[in-house]
């Protein structure tokens, strides 16, 4: 197979720009590329955060002050350029300060969706100036997601695209990017209208994902799982019948881990060291974490751990319930750490008042936190109502730490229920979304936990578990060279 000449678009990337998994995936995806011998080039906006980083940009000549009239305004952006850290890959920014230089990566700003579609515009232009023609425009989520139909139609007439075909991933499908239709003039489609959502139009809107999906030549998610949950309601979020519609269905490719950033036998981030043959080092990192977490419990006490964006899809809304019960009993202790809604910072806040000793709170994100709480917890919690893929319950089954989960998308394509008669299984898997279900999954936890034997023989089920990038990469591979086939038949 040759190889391939891929265009990543990707609103965040790992280590420049981070809110979340997409970030980490779009990171892994160019390095694997990379390392498996193609000509892939990753392009994200230069937002204020990432320029003020202390980053070394250097100037792209070709991409010097490049005008894009979105909507009868003029704009212009700059290329820059800047190695993507342990490779040779070279990583794009859009410079554009009217739209990037702002107090965060995304905002609630009325032309929200104006600075992702000029991000969009300009990773074409730009791919025009470097003379660069990709077998495959790969596009995540929402931000990307009208490059499709504006290749084909806006930049229908450049022969250099001929041959290009694109490939969205949904990463989340509760994000899907709105403008209204009074605005159809940033847009600059003319008779193409057409080819946007006439129900859509007629609502008063335009759907930036559904319009992905509309358009792109192929579309994936981020585990097979969901990939069948969003053909149908309520995961499908409205967009149900846009996938349901296409030619071909969703290709679902779980995400990998990047176990060189996540794997306790390497991570500088812990205490002590550990493999499955050597866990005495799982028990410091245990120790370690209840002394950074202020916590006043003797290490025989099982800790759970969570970590993430506090948000209703992460399922805290039943741990309000769930939770209290647990702690005034004193069977375990709790470890959280994330950002998100303020009520459910606020509720994290009110467990730790209450349960002082019992239930630690970080409100932020902090990676060496992250990397303790994942090493040291015994357990780790993830109550999701939908996760797309999720990435903390496959770094916990390298560290020891088992998952609980509720057996959606990516959670149950990545833990097995353990049985304790049989030895099989990696984790703790409810099937009912609701407190209830919970409190089930946290007291059978606890009950494995208070057999040593059945314990230990769960840790090592849960650590010889292998999600690496290397085995993936391969999927994303096929899909690519399939589609890439096409193009080059039909340039």
């Amino acid at each position: 197979m040759p190889p391939l000449k891929i265009c990543l678009l990707s609103a965040e990337m790992v280590p420049f720009a981070k809110t979340g998994g997409l970030a980490d995936v779009a990171g892994a995806l160019a390095r694997e590329f990379a390392r498996r011998g193609h000509d892939v080039r990753p392009f994200l906006p230069l937002y204020r955060a990432v320029r003020g980083a202390g980053w070394r940009f250097a100037e792209v000549p070709e991409a010097a002050q490049v005008p894009v009239s979105l909507g009868g305004i003029r704009y212009e952006f700059s290329l820059r350029t800047a190695a993507l850290p342990g490779t040779d890959v070279p990583a794009y920014f859009i410079d554009c300060p009217a739209m990037f230089d702002r107090r965060s990566y995304y905002t609630e700003d009325a032309d929200e969706y104006r600075r992702f579609l000029l991000y969009t515009r300009a990773v074409i232009e730009s791919c025009q100036r470097l003379g660069f023609a990709p077998d495959v425009f790969h596009c995540n989520d929402w931000h990307a997601a009208l490059l499709p139909l504006l290749l084909r139609t806006v930049y229908g007439w450049d022969r250099i695209f001929a041959g290009s075909r694109t490939v969205l991933t949904i990463h989340n499908i509760g994000y899907q990017g709105y403008m209204p239709s009074t605005a159809l003039g940033d847009l600059a489609l003319g008779a193409n209208e057409a080819l946007l959502d006439p129900a859509d139009l007629a609502r008063g809107f335009v759907n930036a994902l559904k319009t992905g999906i509309r358009h792109a030549d192929a579309v994936t998610t981020v585990s097979p799982t969901y990939a069948r949950e969003i053909r149908s309601a309520p995961l499908g979020a409205g967009l149900q019948d846009a996938l349901r519609a296409r030619p071909d269905e969703v290709v679902g490719i779980l995400n990998g881990v990047d176990y060189t950033e996540w794997d306790p036998r390497v991570d500088p981030y812990l205490r002590a060291h550990f493999d499955p043959a050597h866990l005495d080092g799982k028990a410091a990192n245990k120790r370690a974490l209840i002394e950074l977490a202020e916590l006043a419990i003797e290490s025989g006490v099982p800790l759970i751990g969570m970590v993430g964006r506090l948000t209703e899809q992460k399922g805290i809304d039943l741990l309000i319930e769930a939770l209290p019960g647990f702690l005034e009993r004193g069977e375990c202790a709790f470890v959280v750490l994330g950002a998100g809604d303020a009520r459910y910072a606020e509720f994290f806040d009110a467990m730790g008042r209450r349960f002082p000793g019992r239930f630690a709170f970080h409100h932020g994100y902090d990676e060496a936190r992250a990397h303790a709480i994942e090493a040291g917890s015994d357990a780790f919690l993830m109550p999701s109502r939908y996760e797309p893929c999720g990435l903390n319950q496959m770094y916990s089954l390298r560290y020891g730490t088992i998952p609980i989960v509720h057996r959606t998308g990516g959670l149950a394509d990545t833990v097995t229920p353990f049985d304790p008669a049989t030895g099989a299984g990696t984790g703790c898997v409810f099937n009912d979304y609701d407190a209830t279900a919970v409190a089930w999954a946290l007291d059978t936890t606890l009950d494995w936990y208070r057999d040593p034997t059945a314990w230990r023989r769960l840790m090592r089920n849960a650590m010889a578990e292998d999600f690496s990038w290397g085995r993936q990469i391969l999927q994303y591979e096929a899909l690519f060279e399939r589609v890439a086939a096409a193009g080059r038949s039909n340039a």
